[in-house]
């Protein structure tokens, strides 16, 4: 995990005073609201429909046990004894007082934590596959790469007022977690025919109001290579991107209005003519930061088979559905990686309390070596457990109601807070999670039903990154009322796709019953209890599924 150096702590220590006199200024009346937001938005402060809210920036979704006891004890002292984890492997806080917050950021910087680039027309907060370093089917671990991003992107004077907002994902495996695609940047770290790394770069998808794919510009980037050609990137956008009409203004807009292959051609002129030594990533450098990431030092290769977990499991089928939905294989044998979900049923999606908050940190120092990591689903993980310590572990998190065995499963919704926190929401995203949940309850029948990726978003926006869902609903206000847009066949991963909108939306009271219609829908119609909803809609299309939710196609 990587650790400051002093300039580091220097950076972010001063950022705190000069923040603590800003808020000063603010409180006094010297700054109005108007003068004071692009001051506060550069240290992650909002104003939110009913409180000033606090975006904590967690780089590619890591922490150790240590930075997340910090976020319970600042829930606890300066909030509601809650945080809300968010789709950019982020923590929000919602109801700090503004005089508090320079304070809530002194605490965060004395456990290397901070709220920059977690708002503004900057690049934001680099986020990665939430199993970096431990999944088995990795290839390269992407956080080193994330970390180089974000030392390298924090100060640079080029991209400290883009057009808009600029989000980079990277990941390492074949298998997509991190929703590369749908980002400004994303990057897939691979290997070549000789073990080289490399890089596929991804330039121009994104959601919100005009939800794009990206396109891919260059298949294998040399390692060295990846400042340089982010640069480039970044210099075109700068260079071209729309600052008349803010709607217009992110990179997908200009890569849809120029063509992939024209910026393509942009990007690598621009590229051949930055291209120098200075801007080369030195390998010393670049093993130095991996040297934080590797993997921990005890921990070493078990037998692969547990007794132990496996005599636990014959005996507590609690425990034994959790393993089966929550627990994917680790890269070391005898190991594995858990999610901890943060969608109990019925709850909000992504919140935690400062109790639970505690507790896990406890159990990433006891068991999963001081780490613990935010996924973009709104999930925390524990990365390095042995299997032997499973049952414990999944005990603990049962008695805490953490133990809920649905990743990726209908109750493991997505969703943005909406209108009980947003300003800029529509309409009610949290409710309609909840009822979602509570009428799929039962967990026979969402294993009958298998993954299926629920997201919703209060607004156009789309912070609940309702496009990529397999279902996604967008909420809407509709003469004064709240309505829901359904949406089907998105997707986040390797195989990312936009979803189609069905039709006409619902109430808030018929939205839940016309999910539950479209999940029976794709019950009657998948071939097999192997075919996902996802490749069951690919498959038949929209037709069967507005005729159950309209009466005809």
């Amino acid at each position: 995990m990587y650790r400051y150096d002093e300039f580091d702590q220097e950076f972010v220590t001063e950022r705190v005073a000069q923040f603590r006199g800003q808020v000063d200024r603010r409180l006094t009346g010297e700054l109005t609201e108007d003068q004071f937001k692009p001051l506060r938005l550069m240290n992650g402060v909002y104003l939110q429909l009913h409180s000033y809210m606090l975006r904590i920036a967690i780089p590619y979704g890591t922490m150790s046990a240590d930075q997340l006891r910090m976020q319970a004890f600042i829930a606890r002292k300066y909030d509601r004894g809650y945080g809300h984890f968010t789709t950019r492997q982020n923590l929000q806080f919602h109801w700090p007082a503004l005089k508090d917050i320079p304070d809530i950021l002194a605490d965060l910087a004395s456990v290397e934590m901070h709220a920059i680039q977690t708002s503004g027309n900057c690049i934001r907060n680099v986020t990665a596959d939430q199993f970096a370093g431990a999944a088995a089917d990795e290839i390269v671990d992407p956080r080193p790469y994330a970390e180089i991003l974000r030392q390298w992107s924090s100060l640079h004077p080029e991209f400290t007022f883009l057009p808009r907002k600029f989000k980079i994902a990277v990941t390492g495996a074949e298998r997509d977690r991190a929703a590369i695609q749908v980002h400004d940047i994303g990057i897939h770290a691979k290997r070549d025919e000789a073990g080289r790394i490399g890089f596929a770069v991804y330039v121009g998808g994104g959601l919100g109001r005009t939800p794009m794919i990206a396109h891919k510009i260059n298949d294998f980037l040399p390692e060295a290579d990846l400042l340089s050609y982010v640069e480039a990137i970044l210099r075109v956008y700068n260079l071209f991107g729309r600052r008349d009409n803010k709607y217009k203004a992110r990179i997908k807009i200009l890569v849809h209005e120029t063509g992939a292959d024209e910026i393509r051609r942009q990007v690598e002129e621009e590229w051949a003519r930055i291209r120098t030594s200075a801007l080369a990533l030195p390998e010393d450098e670049v093993r130095r930061i991996q040297a934080y990431f590797a993997l921990p030092a005890d921990l070493t290769p078990r037998p692969a088979e547990s007794i132990v977990l496996d005599r636990a499991r014959a005996s507590d089928p609690a425990l034994d559905r959790w393993v089966t939905q929550n627990v994917v294989p680790h890269q070391v044998t005898g190991h594995a990686i858990a999610t901890i979900s943060l969608k109990p049923i019925g709850g909000t999606p992504g919140d935690a309390t400062a109790d639970q908050m505690d507790l896990i940190a406890d159990l990433a120092e006891r068991f999963s070596h001081g780490e613990v990591r935010v996924s973009h689903e709104q999930n925390l993980v524990l990365p390095h457990l042995a299997l032997d310590d499973l049952p414990a572990v999944h005990d603990a998190l049962a008695a805490a109601g953490l133990a809920t065995a649905n990743a990726g499963l209908v109750t493991d919704i997505i969703a943005c807070p909406g209108l009980d926190y947003c300003a800029l929401a529509n309409a009610r995203s949290i409710p309609i999670a909840q009822r979602i949940s509570e009428r799929f309850d039962d967990h026979a029948r969402q294993s009958e039903i298998g993954e299926l990726k629920i997201k919703i978003s209060g607004c156009i926006n789309a912070c609940g990154h309702h496009h990529v869902g397999h279902i996604g609903i967008l909420g809407v206000e509709k003469k004064g009322e709240e309505f829901y847009q359904l949406t089907l066949g998105g997707s986040g991963d390797e195989t990312a796709s936009i979803g189609e909108i069905i039709g006409k939306g619902f109430s808030s009271d018929q939205v839940v019953d016309a999910v539950e219609t479209l999940v029976d829908t794709y019950l009657e119609q998948r071939e097999n209890a192997d075919e996902d909803f996802l490749a069951a809609y690919r498959r038949v299309g929209q037709a069967p599924f507005k005729v159950a939710l309209y009466g005809t196609a």
